[in-house]
């Protein structure tokens, strides 16, 4: 049998395994050729005819740009899937296109379902526009500014989502102060440098009493929220406005200030069923404490809807499972959510905070809980 030469055995099973490598060099390389390349601001500004400044300045919503030459930059960067770095935007324009949210975890309602519904609609706003949104939470004032400062100084916030406004509110003093951008979900007296978006409650509480007294209610109550909170002194102006609009008196025995819990409902509603001469209809500013008015009616052998109507506001999943469900005035969180978010990079942009106030109204479902006047009282 003929023998191999060694060396031309080494000399082949080097030349395979040169091959080898030539052919996975190849592959790599084909591999390499069929990946997309990342499209650049270049390419953007090639395919529009427009220079990178123009382009990089329309991404970013100067005001120097029009609208509509804004508008066919972002449509062409999104068919061609561009990208902008991060990195290279932040130190570009020396913002992080991050939106800050910080939520006060003592606050009554920070774990209420509808939060979820109202961070997705943030989050929502901010990516439609290439922003991301940063949530952080604290359990005191101080620790609400300290968590501002930390997000400024780590650059993951170009400005702030300040939900639920204050009468009195520290968060607006530390960020004028600081010159950062914000807007407010609620309104303020004092407007200087205020961007904000709400609910209008006010017309809420008066249409409530409207639709009480359309029902043959005359004697009716008011249990209000939260006294450190905006909204509580505009639906209590809102249900006066109703009362005096319907020609009725409003009696200031009928009226429980700072309610806000399913206890606080109980107690306050409790008070107002005890009078010599109770309400037989009862507007309650937040649906947490219509709930409790429920408990504090079946205490008393009353049966909702019947011997005494409630309406309440928020339109809160919980509403909508009682016996009977709650007649109230409810909010989109999310899309509640996502307008803020909007306002909030305009605002960043520059547009000034006068032109970014905005407002809804809620929308009214007319349950169980309210009917016409009648059934056993307490007084009978």
């Amino acid at each position: 049998m003929r023998k191999e030469n060694p060396c031309r055995n080494r000399f082949r099973n080097s030349r395979c395994v040169m091959g080898g490598r030539l052919m996975a060099e190849n592959q790599f390389k084909s591999l390499k050729s069929q990946r997309p390349m990342r499209v650049t601001i270049s390419d953007v500004a090639e395919a529009l005819n427009l220079t990178k400044s123009t382009v990089s300045r329309a991404m970013n919503g100067y005001a120097d740009i029009s609208v509509s030459t804004q508008q066919r930059v972002r449509k062409m960067a999104r068919q061609m899937n561009y990208q902008p770095l991060s990195h290279a935007q932040a130190i570009k324009t020396g913002r992080t296109r991050s939106l800050g949210l910080v939520l006060q975890l003592a606050d009554h309602d920070a774990h209420r379902p509808f939060l979820a519904e109202f961070l997705a609609g943030v989050s929502a706003g901010a990516s439609t526009e290439g922003y991301t949104l940063t949530v952080a939470s604290a359990d005191t004032n101080a620790a609400v500014l300290d968590n501002f400062r930390a997000l400024l100084n780590d650059g993951k916030a170009d400005g702030f989502i300040l939900p639920r406004a204050m009468v009195d509110d520290h968060r607006i003093k530390f960020l004028r102060k600081m010159d950062v951008p914000f807007v407010l979900y609620g309104r303020q007296d004092d407007s200087k440098g205020c961007a904000w978006f709400d609910i209008r409650g006010e017309d809420a509480m008066r249409d409530a009493v409207f639709h009480l007294v359309s029902l043959g209610h005359r004697r009716i109550a008011f249990v209000n929220g939260g006294a450190i909170y905006t909204y509580a002194r505009l639906r209590r102006q809102g249900f006066e406005q109703g009362m005096m609009e319907s020609g009725l008196a409003i009696g200031p025995a009928l009226i429980a200030e700072n309610a806000m819990t399913l206890d606080d409902g109980i107690s306050a509603v409790g008070r107002l069923l005890d009078m010599p001469v109770p309400p037989t209809a009862i507007v309650c500013a937040v649906d947490q404490v219509a709930l409790g008015a429920y408990r504090a009616a079946q205490m008393r052998g009353l049966e909702i809807g019947r011997d005494l109507s409630i309406t309440g506001y928020d339109g809160i999943a919980d509403g909508a499972r009682a016996k009977p469900a709650l007649t109230t005035f409810a909010v989109d969180s999310s899309a509640a959510g996502q307008r803020l978010a909007t306002l909030l990079i305009r605002r960043i942009r520059g547009e000034a905070p006068e032109t970014l106030r905005e407002t809804q109204a809620a929308l009214f479902l007319d349950r169980g809980s309210t009917g016409p006047v009648g059934g056993k009282t307490l007084f009978q």
